[in-house]
């Protein structure tokens, strides 16, 4: 089974077909994401370690009142953990309501979460408009539906004759206000149903182009089929997207094989907490 690619559209120019038709993937739904990475774990033959169920205990009024109040908690958020796992363990962990993130990392995805709680989630919309700087990884030779790792690669390709200048010279269109065809399997809500249940359904759906601008777009490394990037860029930029219409460019295919966001604005990575860092600050233990 296959899926057409999205058009990129860069100047004026258009390199692919306009619609998107899916067909049924075996991909993850984000809310059974870690469940689904263990059962995988056990059908591999692993033991992955099961983290016991204990009653938490109440918080420190001390600890616990400056959160409820506001504060922003930078968080290097784990891979296979997704944004709304971070969120549900600190509420757990702080015992408060009113706790918000400032943009969404996918579930492979790594690194800096902005954590509001509250009077500081009214400055939500204010960090996620802030630019965003990504590392991560792209692979060239194939793409996947989901343009990322969880879904499996097709459609390989030979890369053997691309060199280290076109790899270099590929970025150039994407530098500057672009527009750009975010995934078919996203959030995005079409006629109130996010895109990636439609697909998962075997709908038809057409993702119209957004307005961002990538700031700039580095090479950092090149060990083919690899290549290492880094990438700062507007908000609403799905890196993942970035990578398949890079492959495109190139015309070998691509897909993101990681990522990780080091900063949002001022914020930074070096300056977050993980979530086991946190658990010890707060006296609270983290529990599944």
């Amino acid at each position: 089974m296959r899926c057409d690619v999205f058009p990129l559209v860069v100047a004026g120019c258009c390199f692919s077909p306009v619609m998107y038709l899916c067909r049924k993937y075996t991909v993850a739904r984000k809310q059974t994401y870690r469940l689904r990475y263990t059962n995988q774990l056990v059908a591999a033959g692993e033991q992955p370690e099961q983290t016991p169920r204990v009653k938490r205990p109440p918080i420190d009024p001390a600890i616990q009142l400056p959160y409820a109040e506001g504060k922003v908690v930078l968080i290097d958020k784990p891979i296979h953990w997704t944004s709304f796992d971070v969120i549900r363990k600190m509420r757990g962990i702080l015992q408060i309501k009113k706790i918000g993130h400032a943009g969404t990392l996918d579930p492979l995805a790594t690194g800096l979460l902005v954590v509001c709680t509250g009077k500081f989630t009214k400055k939500i919309n204010e960090y996620m408009a802030q630019l965003k700087v990504y590392t991560g990884h792209i692979t060239l030779g194939a793409t996947t539906p989901t343009y990322d790792l969880e879904s499996l690669p097709v459609e390989q390709k030979d890369f053997s004759g691309i060199t280290p200048e076109m790899i270099h010279e590929a970025t150039l269109p994407f530098i500057g206000t672009i527009q750009q065809y975010p995934p078919v399997f996203s959030a995005i809500k079409k006629d109130g149903v996010a895109a990636y249940e439609l697909a998962r359904r075997g709908k038809p759906v057409t993702m119209e182009a957004r307005e961002i601008t990538i700031h700039r777009f580095d090479i950092t490394a090149i060990e083919l089929p690899v290549i290492a990037f880094e990438v700062a860029c507007s908000t609403g930029t799905y890196i993942r997207s970035l990578a398949n219409d890079f492959g495109v460019v190139l015309g070998c295919g691509g897909y993101l094989s990681s990522l990780r966001r080091t900063a949002i604005g001022d914020f930074s990575v070096a300056d977050a907490f993980t979530m086991e860092a946190f658990e010890q600050q707060t006296g609270q233990q983290v529990v599944d």
